[in-house]
Parts: structure tokens; C-alpha cells; sequence
């Protein structure tokens, strides 16, 4: 079968590889449906390796090249035992952390800060393939009339609502969003589901901005030309927002996010870099203020699918392309462009 494997930075490849021998205790093969193109992807292709360990992850004992692709949902074709509510032909997407079981953390359900942990086509091969083994644990039934597309979206939709539950925003508050990439417009989403009174959004890009206003904000800004901070200060009564989410992992905008939430506010650092922020103290201790960070998800992505289900959450604006597996190379260079937020690949044309 044909996947789109990892080589190093700038080095991605569609080539032929096996496929995945039959399922073991505890495993799964699925057959991929639809995979989405991951910031993460994008950032290990153009300047990796940053996630992607270059020699065996402590946790699967694999290097590189691996099989990118987290994002995905597809139907069940084997399995290497029992799974409680899951058989063979079932649509699921996919919680792709792979995690130890055994330490400190993974024993008290936060599996996704695992001390060992890793992620699929990150730590294993993913799913910009045809098949993937996958642990049979990170299963999760598609619910009926949630279509393959829509599920595929739910991994980065719950990025998203997890980093909304990490700052316990309230209905009422007033939250400052900071980018309105994919996880922006999905906290955005989460935001909404939330409660938010209201909700600013700083983003320079002008199409991601004007679809963060078509989804709800309140107002959004161009940080190019607007001082965000004092105008999101002016607005919330010059007190200033009771939450700031820092969706893009730039070190300038999680300093912003400290410096702009309020007197006993919640900053959320929700993006991730490979750079160092500069966090004054004194922007801290005095205001106490919370500064949290916000891994990926936790439980969430089967709480997105009933959300999609009962038609509380519409993921759709968030799609902006589908690819066929063989365009693969196409899409990464696309995904560059203003106008796109997610892009899936699909293993046949659909």
C-alpha cells in the first residue's frame, strides 16, 4: 500500500510499504476513511524534527521514517481481541495518544500528559495510509449520522474544547482568542458551547478573520493594525477579559496572553513552539493571575462526537479541502495558502 511517510525536515515521501500485520492483544486495524493535515504535520515538515524523536521513542521503541497522520476516522477490519460495544465494521474515529498505562499520570486518567507518551505518526505510524494499527483503547464508535468527513474533525475539535475546559470559562465571561487557525476556530466553536458573553478574536489573516466573525465573535481584530490589548480592555468595561486562549504557539502572543487577561484571570497556552517565552513575574504574582497549559485532549473527542451528533457543534467551516492520499504532497504545500484552515486526505478518491 502507499503512505506518506516522514523522512525529515522538507523530506515527506509517498512510497510503498507494507501492510500492517495482523492486530495483536490490544490492537486494532483500521481501514482510513479520511486523515487531517495537522499543524504539527506542517511544522515537522517544514521544521522538524520538533515532536518526532530521531531515534526509538521510549514509549513504542520505533525512529523514524514513520507515517504521519492523527487526525482520522475510518471503519474496523481487525481486531486482536475483544473491545466492549466495537466489531469488525465499525465506524470509530480515533484518540491517537498512545500512552504507558502504568505511571503516575496514565493511572490517574491523564493519559495524555503520560510520561512516556507519544502519538500516532508521531511515535508510530499514522494514518495518511490506507490502513493503521491502531490501540484498540483509543476506539471511539462514530455515532449514527455523523458522517466519516465530520468525524475526521474531531481530534482537532477537541483540542479545542479541552483547552475551554482547561480555562473553566463560565457562561457570562469575556474571553480574548488569540488566532483563529484550526484550534482557534475550534476553542472558538467550544467557546460558544460555553456560554462566553464575549468573545474577541486577534488574527491578521483576513479570510481566518472574517471566518471567525461568520462563526460568533463578538469582534475580531487585526493585530497589525489595531491595539488588541487596550481595545479588549475598553470593551469588557476596562477590566479585561476573564480569559485569554493563546492558540498559535508564538512566544510573543503567550506573553500578550498574560499581560492582557484580567486581575484573578485564566491565560491558555494552547499552541506549541519550539520557542521560549519571556513571562515577566511581575505581570503574574501581583495580578494573580493563572497561566495553564493545554495538551491535545482528554476524553474529549468521544464528547465532540455527541456534540456533532446532536447537532450542538457544526465542524463543517473548519473543512477546507479534501485530497486525494496520492496528492498528498500537493496538500501540505496548499495548506501554506491564507485561505485554509483543515485539509483531509482521503486513501481513494470520495
Amino acid at each position: 500500500m502507499r503512505a506518506l511517510r516522514w523522512h525529515g525536515r522538507g523530506d515527506l515521501r509517498l512510497e510503498e510499504v507494507p501492510e500492517p500485520p495482523e492486530p495483536g492483544p490490544g490492537q486494532a486495524i483500521v481501514e482510513v476513511a479520511y486523515s487531517g493535515i495537522c499543524g504539527t504535520d506542517l511544522h515537522e515538515y517544514r521544521h522538524g524534527p520538533n515532536l518526532i524523536r530521531t531515534g526509538p521513542h521510549p514509549l513504542t521503541g520505533l525512529a523514524p521514517p514513520f507515517t504521519l497522520g492523527h487526525e482520522f476516522s475510518g471503519r474496523v477490519v481487525a481486531l486482536g481481541g475483544e473491545v466492549p460495544g466495537i466489531g469488525v465494521g465499525t465506524r470509530v474515529a480515533v484518540d491517537p495518544c498512545l500512552r504507558c498505562g502504568v505511571c503516575r499520570w496514565c493511572r490517574h486518567g491523564e493519559y495524555h500528559i503520560c510520561a512516556k507518551g507519544g502519538s500516532l505518526g508521531l511515535a508510530a505510524d499514522g494514518a495518511f495510509a490506507p490502513l493503521v494499527t491502531v490501540p484498540a483503547e483509543g476506539l471511539v464508535p462514530i455515532p449514527d449520522g455523523v458522517s466519516d468527513r465530520l468525524a475526521a474533525l474531531a481530534e482537532p475539535l477537541a483540542v479545542g474544547l479541552h483547552a475551554v475546559r482547561r480555562a473553566a470559562v463560565q457562561p457570562g465571561d469575556h474571553v480574548l482568542l488569540l488566532g483563529a487557525g484550526p484550534i482557534g476556530v475550534a476553542a472558538l466553536l467550544a467557546l460558544k458551547l460555553a456560554g462566553a458573553a464575549g468573545i474577541y478574536v486577534s488574527e491578521p489573516v483576513p479570510e481566518r478573520a472574517r471566518c471567525a466573525a461568520e462563526l460568533g465573535a463578538t469582534e475580531v481584530f487585526d493585530p497589525g493594525r489595531t491595539d488588541v490589548r487596550r481595545e479588549v480592555f475598553l470593551r469588557t468595561g476596562r477590566v479585561g477579559p476573564d480569559v485569554v486562549v493563546e492558540a498559535t504557539g508564538l512566544p510573543e502572543l503567550a506573553e500578550l496572553a498574560v499581560t492582557t487577561v484580567r486581575r484573578g484571570g485564566r491565560a491558555v497556552l494552547a499552541g506549541i513552539s519550539g520557542g521560549s517565552a519571556s513571562l515577566p513575574l511581575t505581570q503574574i504574582v501581583p495580578f494573580e493571575r493563572t497561566v495553564l497549559g493545554s495538551l491535545g485532549y482528554n476524553f474529549d473527542i468521544p464528547r465532540v462526537l455527541e456534540l456533532i451528533a446532536t447537532a450542538r457543534l457544526d465542524p463543517s467551516p473548519l473543512l477546507t479541502g479534501v485530497y486525494p492520499l496520492a496528492r498528498g504532497l500537493d496538500a501540505f504545500g496548499e495548506l501554506g495558502s491564507r485561505h485554509h484552515l483543515k485539509i483531509l486526505l482521503a486513501p481513494e478518491e470520495r
